[in-house]
């Protein structure tokens, strides 16, 4: 029996800001504030137009899929940045202003997949450049396919 794929996408924009560090070693983190201190060292874009609260229900409605891929891409400047991991049934993404990208297993309000493929420590250099300037507008789509 041939199954076909589920796929759901959503985007929206965030800023980049001078204090983006990119040095923690399990998350990544986008969120609504708009200042952000030194020590939000996972944190790659604020002033975002959307927490996880706000995603679209059909997007939900697979990241809440164990078997789901979710596919996390940011782009600013002529940089583009792909980070990918897995859903699951415990995941709530019930947050109004952060979203978080795990590489562990931790399941939190402001998880959006857990299993990433990346954390902010990964980002290249390059790319983190461009997101210390609060000028920068970065580009996010969230895409899940089942």
């Amino acid at each position: 029996m041939n199954q076909q794929k589920r796929e759901a996408e959503d985007s929206f924009t965030a800023w980049g800001h001078a204090n983006i560090t990119s040095k923690h070693s399990t998350t990544i983190m986008v969120t609504t504030d708009k200042y952000l201190s030194r020590k939000g060292d996972c944190i790659l874009a604020v002033h975002a137009e959307r927490g996880l609260k706000d995603i679209s229900p059909e997007l939900k409605d697979i990241i809440k899929n164990e078997k789901a891929e979710v596919i996390f891409i940011m782009e600013t400047g002529n940089q583009s940045l792909v980070v990918r991991g897995k859903g699951h049934p415990r995941l709530t993404l019930a947050s109004p202003s952060d979203i978080v990208i795990r590489k562990s297993n931790f399941i939190c309000n402001r998880t959006l997949m857990i299993k990433a493929d990346k954390s902010s420590s990964d980002i290249p250099l390059e790319f983190v450049s461009l997101l210390h300037n609060h000028h920068s507008k970065v580009n996010i789509k969230i895409r899940g396919i089942l």
